[in-house]
């Protein structure tokens, strides 16, 4: 267990789970502040070397599903904050959350805790809900259930950077003018901004002892999902995006859609797009009577949105896409049209015998440059992701300098009629061929490879093209 250098301890210990995660990195600041000494369960320590307040909690390592763990954990804790579910899809998801909810509670006990507080899914009453939302209502069941007193706050979308479901509805809007949405997509949400999503958890810590129940918590406005894309792009800056809705698009087609369009992966987004299906409306606000609201009121929409954004430099992938591929098609396009194998002057030219058929020209170079245009926007997009902005900036570079040497090629050969010269580009085209290979190589993630073949191409091109310039010398 590591101490902390200096933490005040005038209002009781509480243990936060889930202190890397998104909600707990932020909540743990907003405790200390409130003048709580903070301790901190965390499989990996290391893990919040790098977080501004660590070396103002106790760190405790060790694993939830272990009973040692968290009873050592949990020694002379006040209150503990259960922020733990499962978001990976990976095995039986409901089984895995209940057992662990069931663990700490017992261990709660043991350790004579005060309170535990939960935050968990806002959801209709009586609904056929997702194994996802359905499972975090369970979870909250069992920790009210049990001995310790609980508060469990149900919340809907929260808004701010870093919180899942604010990513997707981000990237949707950014990435997608024009986008297919289901009907579901229309459902009441009533979103809350993390500033107010913080205050209420840190304010349950200090509810009065016979407390032991749910609490919605939810900002000022209730809005469909569509709203909350055009709102959105409003309060960004973006121009209004275009919605078709369908009635056929299921959830589980919506979250492998969600995860090819956007960074949030198929599995993550499966649960967050399942909870979509369902209206998820504040139906109380006890929790007010409690801890009142946060002195300025509760965030609006739009200026929750612009908050979280602040400081967030804006995705880039639509841009990428709309340039890479009018780049590309400009480059095939204008090579296609200076490409003349039928003319007197090409068919004069001595080939070497080991030349492919005309045929075989368009077949190889169609795919390249569909490889070309798909790895260059995966390889940008990772790289903005990353915040690698110098290394996206030079690949972008890197690929303008190419196509253009790509399209050079076709008129240097075809309209100038300079073998010579074009055998001399085509080795500088297949040299930049390689290092826009390289360079999305070393971008890493799926297609790290899938550029190869284009080098390979352009380096057997420019052999060709350098054979046929030595037999044609005096042309």
């Amino acid at each position: 267990m590591t101490q902390p250098s200096s933490t005040p301890r005038s209002r009781g210990t509480v243990l936060v789970t889930g202190a890397t995660g998104y909600i707990g990195g932020l909540l743990v600041p907003q405790l200390l502040d409130a003048g709580w000494g903070v301790r901190a369960l965390t499989r990996s320590a290391e893990k919040l070397r790098g977080a501004e307040w660590a070396d103002r909690v106790e760190v405790v390592e060790g694993d939830a599903t272990s009973v040692e763990d968290l009873r050592r954990a949990l020694e002379g804790a006040d209150v503990a904050y259960y922020l733990v579910h499962s978001m990976d899809g990976g095995g039986d998801l409901a089984r895995r959350d209940r057992e662990l909810a069931e663990g700490f509670a017992s261990a709660a006990e043991d350790q004579g805790v005060g309170r535990i507080v939960y935050l968990g899914g806002l959801h209709p009453e009586g609904a056929d809900l997702s194994v996802h939302l359905a499972s975090r209502v369970e979870v909250g069941k069992v920790l009210l259930e049990s001995p310790v007193p609980a508060a469990v706050l149900q919340a809907a979308v929260i808004l701010g950077d870093g919180s899942v479901s604010f990513d997707m509805l981000r990237y949707l809007t950014e990435r997608l003018p024009a986008m297919v949405a289901p009907h579901w997509l229309r459902n009441r949400i009533q979103p809350i901004a993390v500033d107010d999503a913080l205050h209420y958890l840190v304010g349950a810590a200090d509810l009065p002892a016979e407390v032991n129940r749910t609490f919605d918590i939810g900002g000022p406005d209730v809005l469909t999902y569509e709203d909350m894309i055009q709102r959105f792009a409003t309060a960004t800056g973006l121009r209004r995006r275009l919605i078709l809705g369908v009635p056929l698009l299921t959830p589980w087609l919506a979250s492998h859609w969600v995860g090819i369009v956007t960074p949030v992966t198929a599995d993550v987004a499966k649960p967050l797009v399942g909870s979509l299906i369902h209206e998820v409306v504040r139906r109380e606000w006890d929790l007010d009577e409690y801890v009142g609201q946060p002195p300025e009121g509760l965030l609006g929409f739009d200026d929750a949105v612009r908050r979280a954004m602040r400081g967030v430099r804006h995705d880039r992938v639509l841009r990428d896409v709309l340039a890479v591929t009018a780049a590309t098609v400009a480059s095939a396009g204008i090579g296609a049209a200076a490409t003349q194998p039928e003319t007197r002057w090409y068919r004069s030219l001595q080939q070497p015998p080991w030349e492919p058929p005309t045929i075989a020209f368009p077949l190889v170079w169609t795919p390249l440059y569909a490889d070309i245009a798909v790895t260059s926007v995966a390889t940008l997009t990772r790289l903005e992701g990353e915040e690698k902005v110098d290394e996206a900036n030079a690949y972008r570079r890197a690929l303008w300098a190419n196509l253009v040497l790509n399209t050079a090629w076709s008129v240097i050969f075809w309209r100038l009629r300079r073998p010579g010269l074009a055998a001399a580009e085509a080795g500088i085209l297949a040299v930049s061929s390689a290092d826009l290979a390289r360079r999305a190589a070393r971008a890493g993630g799926r297609t790290r490879w899938t550029l190869v073949p284009y080098p390979v191409w352009t380096a057997f091109a420019a052999a060709l093209s350098t054979s046929i310039a030595r037999r044609n010398r005096t042309r």
